[in-house]
């Protein structure tokens, strides 16, 4: 029976060890609130544990990842690894030891339509978008923005949160580079993202990634044109199309959330293991999502700020 060390008992947290547990592992979980570093590096003294996960705010990761690089355990992570290029440098130094064996929390590589994506050539194509947005005082019960750590000005905000729209962008289309990003803030929330927009561009491919904490109903798409074929995905509606010419195909990949979760999690046991893993596409292991994690901190490291929202976020 395999050993994970959860750090982080937030909905993350909770469903991370939730879903080690259904797959057989020991798990302990502990709340960042109610240890340390310190405590950490004592739960971690001896390598008892096999793996441990980092499910805490983005801006307190980097002493962890170093505690578990000086004891030898690999990790799990959750995305993004950090909201700045300095922080993501040291994050990368750190964990080079055990980078090899360890993974970032990019779920969106685990689905199946994004697989698809990743499975096609695209090699045709002059544009993308990708766009996610969803009320965030909607999002869960119980639960109010201004008490999470989205609402911090630093490793808070959207573009950080939903930055999976940002990663799938750099599997497809390697070598973005940020032309610029406009974001909107709040008057209640200073230096935190409600809305923003990425251009980015690379080669022969212009495209944009679109986030928002506002949508009344949840938005997930992306669109790739080519001069081959053009792709419509939406996410959220689990509908896709692919035409090319005047032939349609809509292909069917069914999902259900928490299997990403799950596929993951196996993985990184499967990792740890020396085990074989399940052959995704772009399986985020830490030291093979650098470009992804810079383009995430380039884009926060831009953002401009061109308006305000007036809605109410509690």
């Amino acid at each position: 029976m395999q050993r994970i060390l959860v750090i982080g008992t937030g909905s993350i947290g909770r469903r991370h060890a939730e879903n080690f547990r259904a797959l057989g592992a020991e798990v302990t979980a502990i709340g960042w609130r109610a240890t340390s570093v310190e405590g950490v590096e004592t739960a971690l003294a001896g390598s008892r544990f096999d793996g441990m996960v980092i499910a805490t705010e983005t801006q307190i990761r980097l002493p962890l990842i170093v505690a578990a690089a000086k004891a030898d355990v690999p990790i799990y992570v959750e995305k993004p690894l950090a909201f700045c290029s300095n922080d993501l440098n040291a994050c990368l130094a750190a964990a080079a030891p055990i980078a090899a064996r360890s993974m970032l929390g990019l779920m969106m590589r685990y689905h199946p339509a994004f697989r698809d994506l990743a499975q096609a050539d695209l090699s045709d194509s002059y544009h993308f978008s990708f766009a996610i947005g969803h009320d965030v005082t909607q999002w869960r019960e119980n639960w109010r923005f201004s008490d999470s750590y989205a609402a911090k000005p630093q490793g808070g905000g959207v573009l950080l949160d939903l930055c999976h729209e940002l990663d799938m962008a750099a599997c497809l289309f390697p070598g973005l580079r940020v032309e610029s990003v406009h974001s909107h803030g709040h008057t209640a929330y200073p230096g935190v993202d409600m809305a923003s927009r990425i251009a980015l561009a690379s080669g022969q491919v212009t495209g944009c990634v679109a986030m928002d904490y506002l949508a009344p109903r949840l938005i997930r798409q992306a669109q790739i044109n080519g001069t081959k074929a053009s792709r419509s995905y939406d996410f959220a509606a689990q509908t896709y199309r692919i035409a090319q010419g005047q032939a349609v195909e809509t292909p069917h990949l069914p999902l259900e959330r928490n299997e990403m979760f799950m596929a993951a999690a196996s993985d990184f046991l499967a990792l740890i293991a020396g085990k074989p893993l399940r052959g995704i596409e772009h399986f985020p292991r830490l030291d093979r999502v650098g470009e992804s994690c810079r383009l995430t901190a380039q884009a926060w490291e831009q953002r401009r700020f061109i308006g305000t929202i007036t809605k109410d976020i509690p």
